[in-house]
């Protein structure tokens, strides 16, 4: 096809400009393009290399096919190896989501030619079931794949769930058979069973080194561990905390085991009104902590205030605590009490009664505390302050709702932030709106 070309014209010049002042302007045009005539040519065939390249990595599948089209030349940088290492596949119902949908044939085509240069690999699905079906037809197909990385991202629920579990176990099989190099795999909210995990630790337990399986409910206790039981090398591990136990904590604290250096734990009910969660035992936590001194140990909490009496009730060596419910007052003195290692806290409901001697214990005790939120709570502002006093500087983040702050005889709310702002170090202000 033809090339297309492009003059460069400077318009709407002044009729005083110089001849030199238009030939200085078309120069710096034409030297972005490798040019100084001042007859400047855009010939988008002969664009360096990486420039190509670089735009394609940025395309979606359709688009990119489209623009390798364009002419011979940006159709053999289509398939270098380079452009297909990490790439990640939207697949999704017009009708249902935003993303852009990418035909099937398109996508068998480049796997059948790119399946051994695929290392990086996500797919983004929505929330119908044909989506995530699609996702496990072309995970099937990766038998000659050597992928590092693995991501099944849902943009919304069910997604993966309504996929019935032998169609997807089958397909994710394939691809913990045929990899062997798996490192980081990230399958939360998936039909994933323990079988499949016994087949990811037959073929990759030397290479893993990431797991994060959130939601997934035929996943034992028994599964998790034996995948910290045979891949030593495992860093970061996020699951539910059903599938926790002081078993899996002690078997990651082994001395072939690495040091762990990330586990996040969701707290979630299975079962609406779901009271009774089992408790993990002080010395398991030790026996993590002793192993691995540096381990963030991350909880989100979604429960509501009856099912949270379990936790903390012993030291826990928590650091980054997030309660996405109301969340007692006495749990959050036991968290004062019990969690010395912790690093941020955010509540974003608690209720009405003022948390003053609350925030003011987690001060005294959680000496590492660097980040707090609070949302829906009430503090009276000569609390707040004296919370802030005692944490001083070290407080790097503080977003606390405007409403949450009650004006008190010592204290307005003027008067409150040039307070905090002098213990702080820096300008503070409460938030119109949270920012976590």
């Amino acid at each position: 096809m033809k090339r297309a070309r492009q003059k460069v014209v400077v318009e709407n010049e002044a009729p005083q400009t110089s001849q030199k002042s238009k030939k200085q302007k078309t120069c710096l045009y034409g030297s972005l393009f490798g040019e100084s005539d001042s007859y400047t040519s855009m010939d988008w065939g002969s664009l360096p290399h990486p420039v190509i390249l670089r735009i394609f990595q940025f395309l979606p599948l359709v688009d990119r096919a489209r623009a390798s089209s364009v002419c011979r030349r940006w159709n053999e940088i289509f398939h270098i190896p380079d452009l297909w290492r990490r790439f990640e596949f939207e697949l999704s119902q017009p009708a249902t989501s935003y993303l852009k949908s990418t035909h099937p044939d398109l996508i068998r085509q480049i796997i059948k030619r790119h399946a051994d240069h695929l290392q990086y690999v996500s797919f983004k699905v929505d929330s119908s079931t044909e989506s995530a079906e699609a996702a496990c037809d072309i995970l099937s197909q990766l038998v000659n794949c050597s992928i590092k990385t693995l991501g099944l991202i849902s943009t919304a629920k069910p997604s993966f769930m309504n996929v019935s579990k032998a169609h997807f176990t089958s397909a994710l099989t394939v691809v913990f058979v045929n990899s062997k190099s798996l490192s980081s795999i990230k399958i939360d909210d998936t039909p994933l069973d323990d079988p499949s995990l016994k087949v990811l630790v037959a073929n990759n337990s030397d290479t893993l080194k990431l797991l994060k399986m959130s939601s997934c409910p035929h996943v034992s206790p028994a599964g998790i561990l034996c995948v910290a039981d045979q891949c030593h090398g495992l860093k970061e591990l996020a699951l539910n905390y059903y599938i926790l136990s002081d078993e899996l904590l002690l078997a990651l604290s082994s001395e072939k085991h690495v040091d762990l250096e990330h586990l996040r734990i969701d707290v979630v009910s299975e079962n609406p009104g779901q009271v009774e969660f089992h408790t993990i035992k002080k010395q398991s936590w030790d026996a993590l902590v002793k192993h691995s001194p540096k381990v963030n140990i991350v909880m989100y909490f979604f429960l509501y205030e009856e099912e949270c009496d379990t936790f903390f009730r012993e030291e826990t060596p928590v650091t980054h605590l997030y309660f996405g419910r109301a969340v007692s007052k006495a749990m959050l003195g036991r968290i004062g009490m019990n969690c010395p290692r912790l690093i941020e806290l955010v509540v974003c409901a608690n209720g009405l009664q003022p948390l003053d001697d609350e925030l003011i214990r987690i001060a005294e005790r959680c000496k590492n505390l660097t980040a707090m939120g609070l949302g829906e709570c009430e503090v009276t502002c000569r609390g707040f302050i004296e919370f802030v006093k005692m944490c001083g500087g070290r407080l790097t983040q503080l977003s606390i709702m405007e409403e949450v702050l009650i004006p008190d005889n010592d204290y307005s709310l003027d008067r409150l932030h040039l307070e905090v702002s002098k213990h702080l170090g820096r300008m503070w202000f409460p938030d119109m709106m949270p920012t976590w």
